[in-house]
């Protein structure tokens, strides 16, 4: 029998790993070389085996706090092979520490080339990933027909999205409330048995003002939220992005997780306190 993180509906899969856990986050995995603990730095001076080394540690920490961790292959692929070697060989140890993996690569392409995308990040073992929807559902479709779960790019969190994303149509919606109703119809032929779709959205905690109009567009989505903690966004936030059953958010937060101060000079401990009490902070918000 399969385990949860090997079963073939993401949306389902999460749904339980959060049910287990007891709260909808997510750890994000952006380490940069300047930022790792000095201690990771002298024992790995070469890039690539100091990021090896971070990176099993703050999965080790979170693991059993949080039921899915983030990985943003920017920061592993700007050192070349070895950097992408380390990607995939941390992604599939989150996997053996029964955590579901995202990796954030938002890509954005169509056709074969979209396929050739799926099947990589199917190589790497992650479960879902990030998307550009802004090339139609030809970007999309190759992701999904390959087992992945997606997060759609609706609602980002970095302030210069206002100038595309909150453009007005002639019909009176913006472009992100079409891009969420596009999501939507993308979506209705991926719901789980948990009510929720494998076809997920990115929306922003610090765009939650724009919460209720895109909720009620993707009633069946679980939205990623970026943007919280070391971003601005706090636990208010987030309910306006929950469904009426209060399910249907996954939040994310990075710096203010994998870089949190070290208890007793364990970096370690640090990390997993940063990550305990953001889920207990999240448990609060969604109650």
């Amino acid at each position: 029998m399969p385990t949860r993180t090997e079963t073939s509906h993401f949306a389902d899969a999460l749904d339980a790993a959060i049910a287990d856990i007891g709260s909808p986050v997510c750890v994000g995995l952006d380490p940069v070389l300047e930022s790792l603990p000095a201690q990771v730095r002298e024992l790995s001076p070469h890039a690539p085996d100091a990021l090896r080394r971070f990176s099993v540690g703050v999965l080790e920490a979170v693991a059993g706090a949080v039921p899915a961790v983030k990985f943003q292959s920017a920061c592993f692929e700007r050192y070349g092979s070895a950097g992408v070697a380390v990607l995939e060989e941390t992604m599939l140890l989150a996997r053996r520490l029964g955590l579901l993996v995202i990796l954030d690569a938002k890509r954005g392409d169509i056709g074969i080339s979209a396929a050739h995308y799926a099947a990589a990040a199917v190589s790497a073992k992650a479960h879902a990933l990030t998307v550009s929807g802004y090339l139609g559902a030809s970007g999309v479709e190759p992701f999904l027909a390959a087992g992945l779960g997606v997060f759609v790019l609706v609602r980002t969190s970095n302030p210069d999205s206002d100038a595309v994303q909150s453009a007005r149509l002639r019909d009176g919606h913006t472009v992100a409330e079409l891009m969420g109703e596009t999501v939507a119809s993308l979506g209705a032929g991926h719901v789980g048995e948990c009510g929720l779709s494998s076809v997920g959205a990115v929306v922003g905690a610090t765009k939650s003002a724009d919460g209720s109009q895109l909720r009620e567009r993707m009633p069946q989505q679980v939205f990623l939220v970026p943007g919280y903690g070391a971003q601005g966004g706090g636990a208010a936030d987030i309910r306006p992005l929950l469904r009426p059953d209060g399910r249907g958010v996954l939040v994310t937060a990075s710096r203010s997780v994998i870089y949190a101060p070290p208890i007793e000079n364990d970096w370690r401990a640090g990390i997993h306190d940063a990550a305990e009490r953001m889920a207990a902070e999240i448990r609060a918000a969604v109650a």
